[in-house]
């Protein structure tokens, strides 16, 4: 590949006390952390954690200047890793990438070799990233349940937060595997787009809810993927049914759960927690190749639009109000 001494990369700096600005800027690849993998980066994705980055939440990113961006794919340019030869199709999601290491709204970064996955022959590019880390979360969710023993034949999944990325993915994949998914949403216009998807049905965010103090609903969830926390993710664990398998990844919503103790042990329902970013290698790798074959939806290019790298400040604040749907693709260009 060519030799590169610099690049274009989104930064973020702290302008006064408590404002930041995001700006694409030159960078030099020897400012790079001296990790083992230098990746020049063709596509990135946004993501909720990039727009808290950008806004300056410490618990994110600890110090400024930084580059977002928790996706990444693209090839090798240079490896100290024997795993890893020069011109690689790869990609890195989750770990530290974005977050305090330099991440993939940059043209290069330089990891780890534990952070990289080949890129599987079933995927392109641009659709690696439109599953990136939100497509990559779902699928954690997904497998805890299926693991659990839940299959399309034991009833309905319930996925809250489902316009948003992860929720948008679960539907999509879960659909996909022939399950009836029934999906929430607070954006009344989300309905065709999720039915698109392969939702049998959508409720709002109200009837979601369970305002009353009752221990236990009637059960209907055989499975939850739950992505904002809350009085939603109460509700559903008191909705389902027993045995049931919830997994919760996000707390949008609130990091409050008010519920008992009751759907646990008079049902038997088991609460899942996924935190993608500390995935352990062997199971990010099995999971890159169920998405990459079997768990492959078709309909990708409906969760996704695409922007160049000088849109993406613009696109923070989409993120942050809860105003995106689905996924955004990044081209990083040169």
């Amino acid at each position: 590949m060519e030799a590169v001494t610099e690049f274009r990369a989104l930064v973020v700096r702290e302008i006064d006390a408590g404002g930041y600005a995001s700006a694409i800027e030159p960078r030099r690849i020897a400012d790079l952390p001296d990790h083992e993998v230098l990746i020049r980066v063709d596509f990135s994705s946004l993501n909720y954690k990039d727009a808290l980055s950008s806004i300056g939440n410490r618990g994110v990113t600890r110090q400024y200047p930084h580059t977002p961006g928790i996706d990444a794919v693209g090839r090798v340019v240079e490896s100290r890793a024997p795993a890893f030869q020069a011109g690689d199709p790869v990609l890195v999601t989750g770990y530290d990438l974005g977050m305090n290491t330099p991440g993939g709204l940059g043209g290069y970064i330089r990891v780890p070799a534990e952070w990289v996955v080949p890129l599987a022959a079933g995927l392109t590019p641009e659709e690696s990233m439109i599953i990136g880390t939100a497509g990559f979360t779902a699928a954690m969710c997904i497998d805890r349940m299926v693991a659990h023993g839940v299959t399309p034949e034991s009833g309905e999944i319930l996925v809250t937060g489902a316009s948003g990325g992860v929720g948008s993915l679960a539907v999509a994949i879960l659909a996909h595997l022939g399950f009836d998914v029934v999906a929430v949403s607070g954006k009344a216009e989300a309905q065709g787009f999720l039915q698109n998807l392969g939702a049998k049905a959508v409720m709002s965010r109200d009837e979601a809810t369970d305002a009353s103090s009752r221990p236990l609903l009637k059960g209907r969830w055989a499975g939850v993927v739950d992505t904002v926390g809350g009085p939603i993710l109460a509700t559903a664990i008191k909705s389902s049914v027993y045995g049931g398998a919830v997994t919760c990844c996000g707390l949008v919503a609130s990091p409050d759960l008010p519920t008992s103790v009751f759907p646990f042990i008079l049902r038997g329902v088991t609460l899942f927690g996924i935190d993608s970013a500390g995935c352990p290698r062997p199971w990010r790798l099995k999971l890159w190749e169920k998405l990459a074959a079997e768990w492959k939806p078709g309909n990708l290019a409906q969760v996704v639009r695409e922007i160049p790298l000088e849109a993406v400040a613009e696109a923070f604040p989409q993120l942050l109000q809860g105003r995106s749907r689905g996924r955004i693709l990044v081209r990083m260009g040169r």
